[in-house]
């Protein structure tokens, strides 16, 4: 009973830092800080798949996103921006309805969690191998993802090439 215990402990632990970086990253007004908290709920995300067992997830979500998407947001903003440059205040007009949203998400987050049942089995008859997952994501059949993970790699080129341009003109 202490095993399920400590399971909770350490996902309460790991969704209250999810919930304070995230508020951190969307209401800093540094947007380097701003991809620096975002890299903090990134990883929290994946230490929530690594407890879940979900090794290739958390190694998807510790690799791709951790750390080349948060490099590419620090490196365009590095790019385009000073290290120290502060965001504009909001407008008091578009704060009020990002809060009534974010509430409202809140309550039916809240809602759901409470109205759900919490003691589902967990599954382990049908749980694919990850040599099917590789298989499911890179394949080139009708559901494979080998086009679109190819034209997402084109277009982060042409993202790096218009970061270098721009950087060159100034």
């Amino acid at each position: 009973m202490t095993d399920i215990k400590a399971i909770h402990i350490v996902f309460a632990a790991l969704a209250l830092i999810i919930v304070v970086f995230s508020i951190m990253t969307v209401t800093t007004r540094r947007i380097l800080r701003a991809a620096t908290y975002l890299l903090f709920v990134l990883f929290a995300t994946a230490a929530l798949y690594f407890q879940l067992d979900y090794q290739f997830l958390g190694a998807v979500q510790l690799t791709i996103y951790a750390g080349g998407i948060i490099v590419l947001y620090v490196f365009s903003i590095l790019l385009t921006s000073g290290v120290g440059e502060k965001q504009d205040k909001p407008e008091t007009k578009k704060v009020v309805p990002a809060l009534l949203a974010s509430l409202g998400g809140f309550a039916l987050a809240g809602w759901m969690l409470f109205n759900e049942n919490m003691n589902a089995a967990p599954l382990t008859a049908t749980d694919p191998n990850m040599s099917e997952v590789g298989m499911a994501l890179m394949g080139m059949g009708r559901n494979g993802y080998i086009f679109p993970f190819e034209v997402i790699s084109v277009f982060l080129l042409a993202c790096i090439i218009g970061g270098l341009l721009i950087a060159r003109k100034r």
